[in-house]
């Protein structure tokens, strides 16, 4: 892989970077400009550059360009940034090749380090222009907390590390909470992990009793129906045999006797026939419950298929915080250019929906449903979203039924979600970033 990377950047014009030998954080954090020729220094501080400006890209040391160009950039605007610098390989390279390249430019000034800054600028102006409030490292370091509060990651990690109030322990602390972040995210996920194991244990045991029960049933018939035979073969040898006494002139205690026979005979077809109505009608019970647990098997399993995709999907997106220099990713969320209208849930749950949804490059409208905002702005708002999504579980059913109603009027896209977790609307927007334009049916 090394050597497929060396020959694309060979190909491209451009020559790899010598790897610099491992230094302490302060030295890690910024390479500054090279001193001038014939000068010599030991000050510590010459290595820095001035603090009257922000840091750019290729002054920062190479092993922070892998967190700042994975956490920073899409692959979509990466691959944009080389096709500008025509670079001829980038547009059949696979994801881990893309990110290898931008990787090694991010630290040619002259070379696509400047295209790289002026990208990373432009997407996270709010961002950059939000931080620039903040006077010292202190500052910094607050709003950064806050920021990993509301779940706004890309664009406070690169003002942080570019802000001129930034230190060696301010971006230390920075490039921790990105590494860390993925351990935090997928202890929060266990709980949804024991409840889709539980329910696949109650599934196979719910498809296990339903199997008995059909037994039981199939053999209850059967001996049910073999009895029923064996009395009307009895009950035609008896009328047989009644009928040849008859001719042969049977006396009247015979004739007694038989009817006595015949009556007992009839009292047990009687009470074989009630038997087998009752046992009809609980046939018709245990079906009726069975087709009742089919129906709710059916459910757990959707939930348990939903639950697992939603899952993957948190997983695949995780590992772009925490994965190593150099390892493969999958597609990431992009849905630049839509509006993404969120009806319900739960008010504590807004800004980390606001981050996860402005992170995937979609502009976020909230209505909680009623609660506290007016249903009259349902109109407005779905007019001017590209697609609705509320979750069933925190909403009420006149707000649901009124986004369905005014997106089938408008032709909107409209999402109803399992639960109001984070992880059924990162599994929303993957679906919504793989088919952009494909409208839920109710």
């Amino acid at each position: 892989m090394a050597l497929k990377l060396a020959h694309m950047l060979a190909t491209s014009g451009l020559q790899p970077a010598p790897i610099a030998p491992r230094r302490a954080w302060p030295e890690l954090i910024r390479q500054g400009a090279p001193a001038a020729a014939g000068a010599e220094t030991d000050d510590a501080d010459s290595l820095l550059p001035q603090a009257a400006r922000r840091t750019r890209i290729w002054e920062f040391d190479a092993s922070l360009h892998c967190s700042i160009i994975g956490t920073c950039l899409t692959n979509a605007e990466l691959r944009r940034v080389l096709d500008k610098l025509r670079i001829a390989p980038a547009g059949a390279a696979s994801d881990h090749e893309l990110h290898g390249l931008g990787v090694r430019l991010a630290g040619r000034r002259e070379n696509g380090a400047k295209i790289l800054q002026k990208a990373l600028d432009r997407r996270h102006q709010a961002a950059i222009d939000r931080y620039a409030k903040a006077k010292n490292a202190a500052g910094l370091l607050a709003m950064w907390e806050d920021s990993l509060k509301q779940g706004d990651v890309p664009g406070a990690y690169w003002a942080v590390l570019t802000h001129p109030a930034a230190t060696a322990e301010v971006v230390k602390r920075a490039f921790g909470d990105v590494h860390m972040l993925s351990h935090l995210v997928g202890a929060a996920n266990r709980a949804d992990i024991r409840r889709l194991r539980l329910l696949e244990q109650e599934n196979a045991a719910l498809a296990a009793k339903i199997e008995r029960q059909q037994r039981q049933l199939h053999d209850g018939f059967a001996a049910r129906d073999l009895a029923i035979r064996r009395l009307h073969d009895l009950l035609a040898r008896q009328a047989g045999e009644r009928a040849e006494r008859r001719d042969a002139g049977e006396t009247p205690a015979a004739r007694a006797a038989l009817d006595a026979l015949v009556a007992d005979l009839e009292r047990r077809l009687a009470r074989e026939v009630a038997r087998r109505e009752h046992g009809d009608a609980r046939v018709a019970a245990l079906s009726a419950a069975l087709r009742e647990k089919e129906r709710a098997l059916a459910a757990v399993e959707r939930d348990g298929a939903a639950a697992r995709q939603e899952l993957e999907l948190v997983e695949r997106q995780l590992a772009a915080l925490a994965r190593p220099e150099g390892e493969a990713f999958g597609e990431p969320l992009d849905l630049s250019g839509l509006t993404v209208l969120y009806v319900g849930g739960r008010a504590h749950q807004v800004p980390q929906l606001k981050g996860l949804i402005e992170g995937a490059g979609a502009r976020f409208l909230h209505h909680d449903g009623g609660v506290e905002h007016s249903a009259g702005l349902l109109p407005g708002l779905v007019g001017r979203a590209d697609h609705a999504l509320f979750p069933i579980d925190c909403i009420s059913h006149d707000a649901a039924a009124t986004v369905k109603r005014l997106c089938r009027a408008t032709g909107k896209s409209y999402h109803p979600l399992r639960t109001a977790s984070l992880a059924c609307l990162l599994a929303a927007l993957g679906r919504m970033s793989a088919c952009p334009a494909r409208v839920a049916a109710e």
